[in-house]
Formats: structure tokens, C-alpha cells, sequence
């Protein structure tokens, strides 16, 4: 029993000094990584959604060597910004996909085309632009208005890039279709959020303008007209967004088409 005793002792004593009870002195992730999205003809912000639907930032930490796990993927505020307050000093990987043409291209062997994401040292605070070709442009013609419980919005719809630039960069990665151009849908969407979009809509109010094939190719850059539905409360104030997309999924072989958006507008129902 002595001896048993015995080892015991020993065995917590062991224990006692093992490091498994020293205080863990490594930093909290602290460093702070802030991002922006602009048009690279315009400057201006990249509006979308705040979501899954929206832009996709991934941060690779470079600093372990190759073949490392991306960090978990976050997406961008409906202005087109980012921020990560909690990581770790170090080289990172910064890669964003939106509704805009792919940073990364590679063909269908995965020979490599073009790689447009950048790369830097995090610490402190680290600032990162993107400059980026949109596949569309929606703008407000005028401010939304309200008619019998509805509100009214006239948009206009344009190419952020060329047929023929969109063309020069996708085509090479193979399986290209005429038809990915084409504008498939306009969104009005309407919430009691400031955030409106896809993620935060009221289904009771929101609308969509369907189009198949290329039909959409006439009323590039005219005045369209789209009311939401239902009718909303009198007396409530309401966001409204219109985004509008093309058939064209990014990342490539993701099945996410993103929309193009304009910006938020106030609107009171009267």
C-alpha cells in the first residue's frame, strides 16, 4: 500500500510541474485587416449584399509555408468595405469574389492566367484597395416614390465592362456561352432594414423583373420602371435597393450569381 501510495505522489508532483498547467502567454489575435472595393473606371464603392450573396473576402496566412488552409471566409458590408479586427500578425493571402470579373483566372487544365489578388504583411493596422470591373452598374434615374401603398422605382441598367473585355478575360478559361452576359433579373428589394437586399428583405414587398436570353439587350442603359408589391402600411418608413445580375456564377463552378446594386433610399409610405 506504501508503495502504491508512493506513486501517486510521484505521478501528481509529475504533473504539478508539467507544462500542461503553465499559463498559455501567447497574443490574442489582435492585428486588424480594413478593405474597400471600388470600380476601377469610376472609383466608386462596389455596392452588394451583406451575405453569402454578397463579396466574398478569403485571407490565406502565408506565413507557415505552402499548401496552408484559408482562414474562414467573411464577406463585405453593403458599401463595398471590410474589416477583420482578429488576426494574427503576418503575410496573408487577400482574396475577394464578387459580382465583377474574377481576380483568378486559370484555364480549364488550371494553367494560371491571371492572379489579381494581393498580398501583404498584417500588423497593426493594414488598409487594402481593390480595384474592380463590375459586371453591371444600376443607378437610381430619380428618387423611389410611393403610389397607393407602392413604391415606384425607375432604374437604369448599363455594363460595367464591355462585351467585349468580359469576353477577352472569361473565354480563355474555357466553356464559354454567349449567354453569360445576358441579364437574367432585376430586384427591387424593400425592407424596414437598412441593410436592405437578398438577405434582408420583406418577401411581403419585394419584386423582381424575370428575362430570358439576351432580351435584356435593348433596355441596357434606358429608364426601367419596377413596383413593389403588396401594399405597405401607411405611416411606415421603408429601404429600398434594385440589383440586377448576370448569368454568370462566381467563383466560377460556384453556382452563386451575385447582384450588381445601387445604393440604399429612405422612403416614407403615405
Amino acid at each position: 500500500m506504501k508503495n502504491i501510495a508512493y506513486l501517486i505522489l510521484a505521478t501528481l508532483f509529475s504533473l504539478s510541474s508539467c507544462s500542461m498547467f503553465e499559463l498559455d502567454n501567447y497574443d490574442l489575435p489582435a492585428e486588424t485587416l480594413k478593405g474597400e472595393v471600388v470600380d476601377l473606371e469610376t472609383g466608386e464603392p462596389i455596392l452588394t449584399d451583406q451575405g453569402s450573396e454578397g463579396i466574398r473576402v478569403r485571407l490565406t496566412e502565408l506565413s507557415w509555408g505552402d499548401n496552408v488552409s484559408p482562414n474562414p471566409d467573411f464577406f463585405c458590408m453593403p458599401d463595398g468595405t471590410f474589416q477583420n479586427t482578429k488576426l494574427f500578425s503576418g503575410t496573408y493571402n487577400v482574396r475577394i469574389d464578387g459580382p465583377f470579373i474574377p481576380l483568378i483566372r486559370e484555364d480549364d487544365r488550371g494553367v494560371p492566367l491571371a492572379d489579381e489578388t494581393q498580398t501583404l504583411d498584417i500588423r497593426g493596422v493594414s488598409n487594402v484597395t481593390f480595384e474592380v470591373q463590375p459586371f453591371l452598374r444600376v443607378e437610381w434615374v430619380k428618387d423611389p416614390e410611393v403610389i397607393n401603398g407602392k413604391v415606384r422605382a425607375q432604374i437604369r441598367v448599363t455594363r460595367g465592362v464591355s462585351e467585349e473585355e468580359f469576353r477577352s478575360k472569361i473565354e480563355p478559361m474555357g466553356g464559354y456561352s454567349n449567354s453569360f452576359q445576358n441579364v437574367t433579373d432585376i430586384q427591387l428589394f424593400v425592407s424596414y432594414s437598412s441593410t436592405v437586399g437578398y438577405r434582408a428583405r420583406d418577401e411581403r414587398w419585394s419584386s423582381q423583373l424575370e428575362f430570358s436570353g439576351s432580351s435584356f439587350n435593348s433596355m441596357l442603359g434606358e429608364t426601367i420602371t419596377i413596383e413593389s408589391n403588396g401594399t405597405i402600411p401607411e405611416g411606415r418608413m421603408v429601404f429600398v435597393r434594385a440589383a440586377a445580375r448576370i448569368n454568370f456564377d462566381t467563383p466560377r463552378g460556384s453556382g452563386t450569381r451575385r447582384w450588381n446594386y445601387n445604393d440604399a433610399r429612405q422612403v416614407l409610405v403615405y
